[in-house]
């Protein structure tokens, strides 16, 4: 069960689109896409991203773990509404930036 989960969130964060151009800017920045790079350097960097990727997963999983038994169905009803307000204004202030 638990490596089809972890099977099934890591291909829908893979596939995100915001993942793969962040990622995509971050190696261009770095200067990863050039032709001096070595196998060596590239292996670790996909292992620091993976590194980096899993602990955050671990650390957000743990988390939420240590807190489930805090969120009765009423808090996690608020949680939600609040952050579709959070959601919302951050999406009406992009697009206010468009047309200011």
């Amino acid at each position: 069960m638990h490596v089809g989960s972890y099977a099934s969130m890591f291909f829908l964060t893979i596939t995100n689109p915001m993942t793969i151009l962040s990622f995509a800017g971050i190696f261009l920045g770095l200067g990863v896409g050039g032709g001096s790079v070595s196998h060596v350097s590239a292996a670790l960097l996909v292992l620091g991203v993976f590194t980096g990727s899993a602990l955050w997963w671990f650390v957000l999983s743990g988390v939420a773990n240590v807190f489930r038994t805090e969120f009765s169905g009423e808090k996690l009803k608020w949680i939600n509404r609040v952050s579709g307000i959070i959601i919302m204004a951050f999406g009406v202030i992009a697009l206010l930036s468009l047309t200011g």
